[in-house]
């Protein structure tokens, strides 16, 4: 469990990182440059035409610092919610696996519990780690040592509750980011109306070519800021989705292979057993 949270932590920082120095590049060799262009270009024909009407340009759009930190952090949310979304698929394919083995219309009793354990038991480290084998192998240990089919239904109900509390603490990062990418979009709108209002005073003498640019700072940014934030909510929400699933289905699993096939016997038909 360590390895895997050191593991976790690692790959979000090389993320991070990644994320950084990928998008800062693009800005720095396409987006800024060619929106300088862009803009110059504009300038000269609102000065030149007065019917002139700019059109929106993708470089424009996306020039500021604020829109870089943004796309920055969509990109860090994302490499997140793959990990996980990759994590929860493999999780997934143990339930096609008929882990314990166990024939139609064979009953475990408690003292054989353990045999049935072995299998799941002899599985690599990292599948055991998974939630379907820690289900089952906790289900049928607490039967061996309870004989109670009412107790294993509950530590199997319990592991998977704890499992979905995990991965929902686990997602709280990105919910931090979801909420921090609109938070930055206002910042970029506040920062481009204080400059705007700040040249008031040219638009006044009739230059308003720096009070337009100010606005549109204040109105791309929170944007591209509202944009990102849709398409990570929506990325975040069905990778909960399937997290759900996953832990109702790992019930059902347990429920289906293991807990309906547990049999309790009385005293007198296990000296009829033994006998």
């Amino acid at each position: 469990m360590r390895q895997g949270l050191l593991n976790g932590a690692i790959f979000q920082i090389a993320a991070l990182i990644t994320a950084v120095i990928f998008v800062h590049t693009a800005y720095v060799a396409v987006i800024r440059p060619n929106a300088e262009i862009v803009a110059q270009q504009q300038e000269y024909l609102q000065q030149t035409d007065p019917n002139y009407t700019p059109e929106r340009s993708f470089y424009v759009v996306l020039r500021d610092f604020e829109q870089e930190t943004c796309i920055i952090l969509f990109l860090w949310a994302m490499a997140i919610i793959g990990l996980k979304a990759a994590q929860t698929l493999t999780n997934r394919r143990l339930l096609d696996r008929n882990l314990l083995q166990v024939p139609e219309g064979t009953s475990i009793l408690p003292q054989d519990a353990r045999n049935f354990a072995r299998p799941v038991q002899a599985l690599g480290s990292d599948e055991r780690a998974t939630l379907l084998p820690r289900a089952l192998i906790s289900g049928l240990h607490r039967f061996q040592s309870t004989q109670s089919i009412q107790d294993v239904s509950n530590t199997v109900k319990d592991v998977c509750e704890s499992e979905a509390d995990r991965m929902e603490t686990e997602l709280a990062i990105v919910r931090y980011i979801a909420w921090a990418i609109p938070s930055i979009g206002f910042l970029g709108t506040v920062r481009g109306i204080g400059t705007a209002l700040g040249q008031a005073y040219q638009a006044v003498n009739g230059d308003i070519v720096g009070v337009t640019v100010s606005l549109g700072v204040a109105f791309n940014s929170t944007f591209v800021a509202l944009v990102v934030s849709i398409v990570l909510m929506f990325a975040l929400h069905q990778l909960q989705l399937v997290q759900d699933r996953l832990v109702l289905d790992c019930q059902n699993y347990c429920d289906e292979r293991m807990i309906r096939h547990l049999r309790v016997t009385t005293n007198k038909q296990s000296a009829e057993l033994m006998a």
